[in-house]
């Protein structure tokens, strides 16, 4: 049943997509899995629709606290690479005004729209209200036979180029790849 009711849901975007909606794919890095206690140290975003790729977001932050080890190991962003960035509540604005009234979509999209969320609501600012799309769900009701979602497994199984893999717009990229794979599948 929830099978029949994700893929239902999968055919209405691509209606809203074969439509000409704009979309934004989006990955953040972070240094750490807590929204409410670590903070965000890059947003990257793939603005897109029907006629391809309309515009790319990219923003390292400085999460004005030392970079957890196993953060940097994971998405190699270093306390060199963000010191003189701008903070979270300096590109918070901007990544809105950046994604208007898109539809959002992200891979584990719950994770990086708690952490969006979580800073906007830290800084005074009003929380996202986009329709937000997660890829891997997405990508479970068109490829149920996969049984891996992880963003680099679905990018080697569709022969999608990762580049950075856990850097945040190369992320997002290889998100919109997944999303428009899995909307060639049903068209």
């Amino acid at each position: 049943m929830q099978h029949n009711k994700n893929h239902k849901k999968v055919r209405e975007l691509l209606r809203l997509y074969e439509g000409g909606a704009v979309f934004t794919a989006f990955d953040t890095e972070t240094t750490g899995l807590s929204a409410h206690n670590d903070r965000l140290l890059e947003i990257g975003a793939v603005q897109f629709s029907k006629d391809g790729i309309l515009a790319t977001y990219s923003q390292l932050i400085n999460p004005c606290r030392a970079i957890p080890y196993e953060a940097s190991q994971i998405n190699n962003i270093t306390h060199d690479m963000v010191q003189d960035c701008p903070t979270e509540q300096d590109i918070l604005p901007d990544f809105q005004k950046f994604i208007g009234s898109s539809i959002l979509v992200a891979h584990n999209a719950n994770f990086d729209l708690k952490f969006i969320n979580t800073a906007l609501e830290r800084h005074g600012h009003q929380i996202l209200e986009n329709q937000v799309e997660d890829t891997v769900k997405i990508s479970r009701a068109i490829f149920p036979e996969l049984q891996k979602y992880r963003l680099q497994f679905l990018a080697q199984h569709f022969s999608i180029n990762p580049g950075n893999a856990h850097r945040a717009t190369d992320d997002a990229r290889v998100c919109m790849e997944v999303l428009l794979r899995c909307f060639q599948h049903l068209s």
